[in-house]
């Protein structure tokens, strides 16, 4: 599915470069559910993605009710198992099963998500262009015709021009950077993917085990995929020894040492700072680009597809704006739409985190031991609720989140983690 639209396709029959209207960056969920509610709505759409389809990515690939909900109509989920009972233990110990008669979430192979995410916004009408890696994009300048235009510059020296640009190119956006995004929290995650006998599968089938790990914040992982089990751990960056020294030892402590892993792989998810930009001029970001994901639990899926089809509804405004003015309105419009939902969840998670990552202990027992807190895990999983609803709703769960972690304690631990960034591993946006 590579090369679909060569440069020769970008200018018209009279010599003149033609314009998207919108062009999207990056094919991921984020990007792809962009590509698809921009095209959805008539509009000419170019989704650009520098790697081959289908691709690997690291990632658990737990669809939760949130991501599901946020799915293209028609959609279906391409699930290696469904999850009915969770395992929890605290650094290996305290071990304790707990199952749920409907299933809390779906599990899946990123690669063919991705894939026909990406299939679903071609039969929208976007137009698929794979290994192409964009440089740059510029507002302004030669590359520019006019004020309405935006050029993104593909490595190579190639120029595409688009009333609008959706930024969705992971973690290390090229399209953040030039955005501005700011993050505050950076974590390391690593992961094997690892095939396992029959026998050893049918032990995993319909459960997940979930590890509160050694270092403050962090955990593992093990979600079972057919004949493959994903095993993954993640904490703070700066952590990289103990971090790979706990997925070590993690997988020795499960009985999976013996078997040679498929893949193993890392990734730093970044999560962005209250007062990051989400826009700039006629280029908005989305997903890992825009550092939305879920503090807590580092849950990024679900942010991705709901903030692509945000993304993709807003360009469309943007790409019919005349002036700057209304363009910098449908910017803040956008902007509001994703701090009013998905912020909130944001705000709520950090805090969850800065709790969690004082009382490990706490968070082990009331959920292996309280069942009102069970019930919240699965609500929240399903999907019927989220962590901000659930604060709102909750007086009980309010008070005893603001007993662990006052909100300026919360904001003072973010505050450390960006000066010790800055300080110890220089800017996390490049």
């Amino acid at each position: 599915m590579s090369g679909e639209n060569s440069s020769a396709d970008d200018v018209q029959a009279d010599g003149v470069q033609q314009v998207w209207d919108v062009v999207v960056v990056g094919a991921g969920p984020a990007g792809a559910s962009a590509a698809y509610a921009a095209a959805v709505a008539g509009r000419r759409v170019l989704l650009l993605e520098k790697a081959e389809l289908p691709r690997y990515k690291t990632c658990g690939g737990g669809i939760i009710g949130p991501s599901r909900d946020a799915l293209p109509p028609g959609f279906e989920l391409p699930l290696k198992d469904r999850v009915h009972a969770v395992t929890f233990s605290n650094n290996g110990r305290f071990t304790r099963t707990r199952r749920s008669k409907q299933m809390m979430f779906g599990l899946i192979n990123r690669p063919e998500f991705d894939q026909q995410l990406v299939e679903h916004a071609q039969k929208a009408g976007a137009e698929l262009r794979t290994g192409a890696a964009v440089q740059r994009v510029e507002q302004h300048g030669s590359a520019v015709p006019d004020r309405r235009t935006v050029a993104v510059v593909l490595q190579g020296g190639e120029t595409l021009l688009a009333r609008a640009v959706v930024g969705a190119d992971g973690s290390a956006s090229r399209i953040g950077a030039h955005v501005g995004v700011k993050v505050d929290q950076v974590d390391l995650g690593l992961e094997a993917e690892i095939p396992v006998p029959e026998t050893v599968a049918e032990d995993w089938k319909g459960r997940v085990l979930i590890d509160w790990g050694p270092m403050p914040g962090s955990y593992g992982w093990v979600f079972p995929k057919g004949d493959t089990l994903t095993v993954g751990v993640i904490s703070a960056r700066g952590e990289g020894a103990a971090t790979k020294r706990y997925l070590e030892d993690f997988i020795a402590r499960l009985g999976l040492a013996g078997f040679e892993p498929s893949i193993s792989s890392g990734h730093l998810t970044r999560c962005r700072a209250d007062d990051s930009p989400l826009s700039r001029g006629r280029v908005l970001v989305c997903g890992d680009a825009a550092g939305l994901l879920e503090p807590w639990t580092r849950e990024g899926i679900s942010f991705a597809l709901r903030s692509g089809r945000l993304a993709g509804e807003w360009a469309v405004r943007i790409a019919e704006a005349h002036d700057a003015v209304d363009t910098r309105r449908q910017a803040l419009n956008y902007a509001f739409a994703i701090k009013a939902g998905l912020g909130v969840e944001m705000s709520v998670g950090k805090r969850m985190l800065a709790a969690f990552e004082r009382r490990p202990g706490l968070f082990h027992a009331a959920l292996t031991g309280f069942r009102p807190a069970w019930r919240a895990f699965k609500e929240i999983t399903q999907g019927r609720t989220t962590l901000g609803e659930l604060m709102r709703s909750h007086p009980l769960a309010q008070r005893a989140l603001t007993t662990l972690v006052p909100e300026p304690v919360a904001a003072e631990r973010t505050a450390e983690l960006d000066a010790d960034d800055t300080e110890s591993e220089g800017s996390v946006t490049s």
